[in-house]
């Protein structure tokens, strides 16, 4: 292992010093491709319809270029629909295309956003200098959902998404040393790519570029230095440069990265060659901890009852290498607890409160990774001091560096990120700030309190209580939403599915909720619209089918029940597992159906029971395998239809005459039977939507019900309406006969 580092560490001199011996040499630059499989889009309603995809950009990325590829699919007519894409860097994007109303207390910055008009296949390219290196993510969507409900296997217009990635990396990028001069060129065609590394509690980044010359012309050399990478969310620090020379400043720089420095030459088929230096500078540091563990597990072990332990050092010239004043800051280290999928829990070690003064920052770090940014970020501050008459607590939370500044005249903004601004005091002892899909980096808290002992009741030091906790949804989506995970590839996120109307980022605007009325009206329809079932069971326990009427009970019972947990709102009741209801109730419509047809056809008692079981046995298998899948209907009426029509055929061609033979029982009967079989199948696939779905389904039901009682034949000739109970009634047997129909009466 050393003999490895050594062997690296030579490498890395060596190379140093070829690049400082001949500024002219060139970067070697290679290319790396990367593709996500095509995924079908969905009408926006909520982010669920959202088609989400992650890529990894690797450091030293000069360009990267992302191609968008929408294709429409084939056999259907789609239209004209344009496609939304969103980029965004370090989480998913939040967006907001239906300008909802979010949470209060919810902080979220606008992605990235492109509109893709779409005729047969339509690509667009996206093309990025220096991108930040991370995870990017991409989001893609079709306009707003219009409502229809779209039955599962029939024809229906489709966008396929599929985006890639080709980037040019670097493999031999110049790195800044410390105070360490390094000769540079650097064309339009050939910007200078480099690199600084920040360690932690670097205060500022500054970067200087001297002696700038042409190799060949008169004019005046003319450069622009650029410090940082694109990560569409701020701006980069950028200064034009003459032959003077000039000088960036990054304050309070991102910690424990990589910085890119960017050189660029703003004239034509000309060559410079310059010298880059850069320095930071360190204004605080707290103590050392030491190597021993012993005090940790200690704190680990009764954190709640140690008295808080501040570490505060003033750091001189003499301890870091660079320019230091007398700052100081109060670090104080937090657990982390991982809970469950999208649940993590930070507390201060030290116990809940953490003390804060007017003299120095108090500084907390939260760590997130990749699989935490799939949530909501949130911080609640309590201020747990009654004594505090004037003054307040002044609160920054930054990702990847933290504002230590004592002068709070500036905003809550780090050299290339925003932070977010709370504030608590006596009038207003609490704060809260909701963050949803936060940049996977460490965040940190810095508290400082805005007055001297004098203003604040001669108290120079207060107690305040941050708690931060990475939670799946803005409090679990309410009690009109519905917290569900979603998943692409690997990646792992959440969003509300609201109900009853209400929308939003957590289930909060009402704007279109529905009220308890609607409510009601919805829950009462679409439940006692199948009590049309009762004259079909009726009619079938009079003409002695048993076994259809105990099926159509089954289907009444359950289709009711299942209708009252099925309800968005608050009129809701469920008598068992949401899932069991909703199979029996799936269960009981296709056995209806089948049942039914199979009874039209006359089989044999035996064969039209043995079917009957063998039916019931393979539509439960095929609802097990897909609930919503168009053969689990469409198979048993074709199978059935095909047996009663045979039927019929042999006995019209052995009888010689048309089948069922009498005209009273085609008009009667048979045509409006089918007939409202016919418009309510009808409705209920091409009619449905989320609007009018309590009146539509609930008149399935009724057109359904109805066409039972006339489908279902008379009873047979020589079947007494008690069946075989009745010849046993009196305590002795009679005879009866078993001749098999020979025609058909009404």
């Amino acid at each position: 292992m050393e003999v490895h580092i050594l062997r690296g560490l030579l490498i890395f001199i060596l190379a140093a010093a070829v690049i400082s011996d001949e500024p002219g040499s060139e970067l070697t630059f290679v290319s790396e491709l990367s593709s996500k499989p095509s995924q079908k889009l969905s009408r926006y309603g909520w982010y669920g319809n959202v088609r989400l995809h992650q890529f990894q950009v690797p450091p030293d990325v000069a360009v990267a270029r992302w191609l968008f590829s929408v294709t429409k699919g084939s056999g259907f007519h789609c239209g004209q629909h344009n496609v939304t894409v969103y980029i965004s860097w370090g989480s998913p994007p939040v967006i907001d295309p239906l300008s909802f109303a979010f949470p209060n207390n919810t902080v979220w910055t606008p992605a990235l956003s492109m509109t893709l008009p779409v005729t047969i296949h339509t690509s667009t390219t996206f093309n990025l200098s220096n991108p930040a290196p991370g995870d990017w993510y991409l989001a893609a969507h079709l306009p707003r959902d219009d409502g229809r409900i779209e039955q599962k296997g029939f024809p229906s217009c489709s966008y396929y998404f599929q985006p890639q990635l080709s980037i040019r990396r670097a493999v031999d990028t110049p790195i800044l040393v410390q105070a360490t001069a390094l000769a540079q060129t650097a064309s339009i065609a050939r910007p200078a790519l480099l690199k600084v590394f920040v360690p932690e509690f670097v205060s500022s980044l500054t970067v200087s570029v001297t002696g700038c010359t042409l190799r060949a012309g008169l004019e005046a050399c003319s450069l622009v230095l650029k410090l940082g990478s694109s990560s569409l969310r701020e701006g980069l620090v950028s200064v034009n440069c003459s032959a003077i020379g000039c000088s960036a400043t990054l304050t309070t720089p991102p910690w424990n990265a990589w910085v890119r420095v960017v050189v660029e030459s703003v004239l034509d088929n000309r060559t410079a060659t310059f010298s880059i230096m850069a320095n930071s500078t360190v204004v605080c540091k707290p103590s050392s901890e030491g190597l021993k563990g012993d005090d940790d597990i200690i704190k680990l072990r009764g954190r709640s009852s140690l008295p808080f332990q501040g570490n505060m050092s003033v750091v001189s010239e003499a301890d870091v290498h660079g320019n230091v004043s007398s700052g100081c800051v109060w670090y104080v280290p937090v657990l982390r607890e991982e809970l469950d999928v999208l649940s993590l829990h930070f507390t201060p070690v030290n116990g809940p409160a953490v003390n804060v003064t007017h003299t120095h920052h108090t500084l907390l770090s939260y760590p997130l990774n990749t699989h935490s940014s799939g949530g909501i970020l949130n911080l609640l501050l309590t201020l747990n001091t009654t004594n505090m008459t004037g003054g307040s607590v002044e609160a920054c939370f930054s990702p990847r560096s933290p504002r230590l500044n004592t002068n709070l005249s500036q905003h809550c903004h780090t050299g290339l990120y925003a932070g977010h601004t709370l504030r608590v005091k006596p009038t207003a002892q609490k704060a809260v700030i909701r963050i949803p899909f936060p940049m996977s980096a460490t965040w940190y808290l810095s508290l400082l309190l805005t007055c001297n002992s004098s203003d604040c009741g001669g108290v120079p030091v207060v107690a305040v209580v941050p708690e931060v906790h990475v939670s799946s949804c803005v409090e679990d989506c309410g009690t009109l939403g519905e917290c569900r995970l979603l998943r692409s590839n690997s990646f792992l996120y959440a969003a509300c599915s609201c109900k009853a109307g209400w929308s939003g980022w957590g289930c909060t605007d009402g704007s279109s909720a529905l009220s308890y009325g609607r409510q009601v009206t919805a829950v009462l329809l679409l439940t006692l619209s199948n009590l049309l079932f009762i004259p079909a069971i009726v009619v079938a326990t009079q003409r002695c089918y048993f076994t259809e009427a105990a099926v159509y009970l089954f289907t009444m019972f359950f289709s009711t029940f299942y209708h009252a947990c099925d309800q968005p709102g608050v009129a809701v009741l469920c008598i068992m597992d949401y899932d069991t209801l909703q199979f029996c109730d799936f269960l009981g419509s296709v056995c209806s159906i089948w049942v039914t047809i199979l009874c039209m056809a006359r089989l044999p008692d035996t064969l039209k029971y043995t079917l009957f079981m063998l039916g019931v046995m393979l539509i439960a298998m095929s609802l097990q395998l897909d609930r919503r899948g168009l053969w689990n209907m469409l198979g048993p009426v074709l199978c059935a239809a095909l047996a009663m029509l045979s039927t019929w055929v042999y006995r019209g061609v052995s009888r010689r005459q048309c089948y069922p033979p009498l005209w009273r029982r085609w008009v009667c009967f048979l045509l409006p039977g089918l007939g409202s079989a016919l418009v309510g199948v009808c409705l209920y696939v091409f009619a449905e939507t989320e609007d009018n779905y309590l009146y539509i389904h609930s008149l399935w039901h009724v057109l359904v019900a109805v066409s039972v009682v006339f489908l279902l034949p008379p009873r047979h000739t020589h079947t007494h309406p008690w069946g075989s109970w009745w010849p046993r009634v009196c305590g002795y047997t009679l005879c009866q006969g078993t001749k098999d129909e020979l025609y058909t009466v009404t």
